[in-house]
């Protein structure tokens, strides 16, 4: 079993299962560590096609973009809570991934 040709992977649930999926793997096990793991590896497959198909200037600003979202939820999240936070970040990384790449 390998992974899909990066052309034809879609990212910006990619880019949302990564934040969430990374922030209820930390929660839930309590392991913050493992959390990040989910995180990079989401990130690291979704920018995978990022430069395939838009190249370095948009893979770095969607990385900043997710990697910054992840870093802003925190602050954030003691202003609106955790999971509106979680999911604010979430939901505005994945819309870029698919204004800027995905809906070609």
């Amino acid at each position: 079993m390998g992974f899909r040709n990066a052309i034809e992977v879609e990212t910006a649930p990619l880019a949302a299962l990564g934040l969430v999926g990374g922030y209820l793997t930390a929660k839930e096990s309590g392991i913050r560590p493992l959390g990040g793991v989910v995180l990079a590896a989401a990130g690291v497959y979704a920018g995978r096609t990022w430069l395939a198909k838009k190249g370095p200037a948009v893979t770095a600003g969607l990385t900043a973009l997710y990697v910054g979202g992840f870093g802003a939820s925190h602050p954030l999240a003691k202003k609106i809570g955790a999971w509106p936070s979680v999911l604010t970040v979430a939901a505005a990384s994945a819309a870029a991934s698919y204004l800027l790449v995905d809906r070609d």
